[in-house]
């Protein structure tokens, strides 16, 4: 066999492993340049997982999965949700097990005991096993999502996986509505994919949080995972956060509050992968202020924006860290429908190295559309951060949770999105840009419609949405920069109750639904011996 043709097999085949598979189509032979461009083609299998809804028996979730169209993608494929394991079921308990079971049940006080006990996904081995053949929720085609719903707090944790023609763009969105009670409002959150490293900034482990972090695990192999707590002075004491185990196909739900004694109004999670790989989501649950899902700052770095800050909000707080030995001193703006503009006596931010740093911003917005743009005032320092919002007031408050996102490169959906109640947040702090978003298909009937917005550099716009013609049941947003700066993106839904103004903010981050394959100098279907 040819060694050049042998090495492109080899590369091919480990970037698809890393990537969730590339499919490799062969140019026809040409006799030409042996280098060719690297072609961009869609991924072949993705996964996604969702954590375990709620700790509330009034919650009522529903799922929205959604794959937009892609070009080359193929005529085939499924993407199926199926339910997660709370325990591996084997009967096999290890020295690391009993590790992981003193840190999700330890128990400091009466109302921990019942947090604790009260643990999300507690009786899915019940609710799902003999189940476990059968999926939760099946996509039918691209380009019209499917949906549907579960009730309660037994509601498990779902692992997913696309391949084929619903592979490229895969996203899924969990929505849950709590009527009453710790975290009652608006949840949302995009279902991620698995990785080795999470950051979390905004997080709490006072007496009026009820905050956990989901892992899961979608693998054959069981995932070992260590946590790190950082407060205003560094890290917290904790003897029971290093080499928790996750079993395969299953979901950990952990108290953040039994991890440590310190209790600390702004926190930063770090979830770290020793072995395997799984998803991680913080649910912050607050007793007055309802409560949200946390999700994942993008990685750290010398500059950070966080898009769509809501603008009726009547409190914004900053949480950001500084990884490494060096503190970071970072320059804070907003960019408004307007132009960039700075917070009036919230120039800079000092953030300490190691420790955990918040900033009272108050009601930022003033009643337009904004997003918070962070750069370094001289030498750039990895930073992680998000927002707390707040809307409301008195005792009919609401929280959700920014993280800082990265640009969408190429494309970015999320699904969930109805008539009423959904607001796109589109930012180009860096220059304008030509943005192209599409309104799929309704979930129960309707024709796609699309709009192309102009961003101008150094703003944030509100766009009025394209919405499908005779729109039946909730549809999908997929954005795409078409030319300019780099775009960053959220999206809002809101939805008032009892008048409580429950809300709810996801970002977009890129979908990453193709990948960079080398092109072979011939047809690989003819191999040289």
């Amino acid at each position: 066999m040819n060694r050049t043709t042998l090495s492109l097999i080899v590369g091919t085949t480990a970037l698809a492993a890393v990537t969730g598979f590339a499919a490799l189509t062969a140019p026809a032979a040409s006799g030409g340049d042996t280098e060719k461009a690297a072609a961009r083609l869609p991924v072949e299998r993705t996964s996604l997982l969702c954590p375990a809804p709620s700790i509330s028996d009034l919650a009522e979730t529903s799922y929205t999965s959604f794959t937009p169209v892609s070009q080359g993608a193929g005529a085939n494929g499924t993407a199926e949700l199926r339910s997660a394991t709370e325990e591996s079921g084997d009967g096999d308990t290890t020295s690391e097990d009993k590790k992981t079971d003193k840190k999700t049940d330890k128990k400091t006080d009466k109302k921990t005991d019942e947090k604790a006990t009260d643990k999300p996904g507690d009786k899915t081995d019940k609710t799902a096993a003999g189940k476990a053949d059968k999926p939760v929720l099946e996509t039918k085609e691209p380009g019209k999502p499917a949906t549907g719903d579960s009730s309660g707090a037994e509601a498990p944790a779902l692992i997913g996986t696309a391949e084929g023609k619903f592979a490229p763009g895969w996203t899924i969105q969990e929505t849950t509505e709590v009527a009453a009670g710790t975290g009652r409002g608006l949840l949302g959150t995009n279902c991620t994919a698995p990785d080795t490293e999470f950051w979390f900034p905004g997080a709490g482990t006072t007496a009026d949080r009820t905050d956990y972090v989901h892992l899961t695990n979608p693998d054959d192999s069981t995932a070992v995972v260590d946590i790190e707590l950082y407060g205003k002075d560094g890290a917290l004491k904790s003897s029971v956060a290093d080499g928790i185990t996750v079993q395969p196909h299953s979901s950990e739900p952990i108290l953040l509050s039994t991890l440590t004694d310190e209790q600390q109004t702004n926190v930063t999670v770090h979830v770290s992968v020793r072995s395997g790989r799984v998803a991680a989501a913080v649910q912050a649950l607050d007793d007055k202020l309802g409560g949200d899902w946390l999700a994942a700052s993008t990685d750290p770095s010398g500059s950070l924006v966080l898009p769509g800050i809501p603008k009726d909000a009547t409190s914004v707080r900053l949480v950001a860290f500084a990884r490494g030995d060096d503190d970071a001193d970072l320059k804070v703006r907003l960019a408004t429908p307007s132009g960039l503009i700075t917070p009036a006596g919230n120039e800079t931010v000092h953030v300490k190295s190691g420790m955990t740093t918040a900033v009272d911003l108050g009601a930022l917005t003033r009643g337009e559309a904004g997003s918070l743009v962070l750069t370094p005032t001289e030498k750039a320092v990895p930073v992680v951060a998000a927002v707390r919002v707040v809307r409301g007031k008195g005792d009919k408050q609401e929280t959700a949770f920014i993280p800082a996102t990265g640009p969408i490169a190429a494309r970015a959906t999320v699904a969930d999105n109805s008539a009423k109640g959904s607001t796109l947040a589109l930012a180009a702090p860096d220059g304008t840009a030509k943005v192209k978003v599409t309104a799929s298909a309704g979930s129960e009937g309707g024709t796609a419609a699309t709009k192309t917005y102009t961003i101008k550099g150094g703003t944030t716009q509100n766009v009025e949405l394209p919405v499908p013609s005779g729109l039946k049941g909730t549809y999908a947003l997929t954005v795409e920069p078409l030319s300019g700066g780099p775009v960053y993106a959220s999206r809002m839904l809101a939805a008032t109750e009892g008048g409580v103004p429950g809300f709810t903010v996801q970002t977009l981050p890129d979908d990453r639904g193709t990948v960079e394959v080398p092109q072979a100098e011939q047809d690989l279907s003819v191999l040289q011996k």
